[in-house]
């Protein structure tokens, strides 16, 4: 069965609901705002998505190809490579990936020099990393789910940023959103 796709979604719904911190903020004060922002994105959107890969993991389906030592050598460097990714972005957010608010500041060094949104592209990473992991029909559709999710995800969190944060918008035609320029 697809019971999976129950987290998934309910997850990935908290998940794009928590990009409106500056709407929270507005209706509840900047305590108010954060608070639901962290709830809904910290509390049950990773979380409960999370427990939704971990389902379609679980979930006797079809197997997609036999994995060999080069598609799990590839799928280990997505992953650890899409990890160092988030990793240096929540380093250079810090707190303001965690807890989003009306005060926040733009963050333009590091990986944000290169891309505007390093999470969603070492997640995207990781979710192919997974899929040579393990290459089943199940993990395959929640794979392509968390991409389509983190494509929108990325477009909610920026209507929220332009409003937040007004040199946001000056950024997003200097900085390209998932992969970074070849050439300066």
């Amino acid at each position: 069965m697809c019971w999976y796709l129950v987290p998934l979604f309910l997850g990935f719904i908290f998940n794009c609901a928590s990009a409106f911190t500056t709407f929270y903020s507005h209706r509840l004060g900047e305590r108010g705002g954060k608070l639901v922002t962290i709830v809904l994105r910290d509390v049950a959107g990773i979380p409960v998505w999370a427990i939704g890969y971990g389902m379609a993991v679980i979930t006797t389906s079809p197997t997609l190809f036999e994995p060999t030592l080069i598609s799990l050598i590839l799928a280990w460097l997505f992953v650890l490579t899409g990890g160092v990714i988030i990793i240096s972005g929540l380093i250079s957010l810090r707190w303001r990936a965690a807890a989003p608010s009306v005060q926040d500041t733009l963050v333009v060094q590091g990986l944000y020099a290169q891309i505007r949104h390093p999470l969603y592209s070492g997640m995207i990473l990781e979710l192919v990393g997974l899929f040579l992991w393990i290459p089943t029909l199940s993990v395959l559709v929640a794979c392509i789910l968390g991409v389509l999710w983190v494509m929108i995800q990325a477009r909610l969190e920026e209507m929220d940023l332009v409003e937040r944060l007004p040199a946001y918008k000056d950024y997003m035609q200097r900085v390209p959103r998932f992969v970074p320029r070849l050439r300066q």
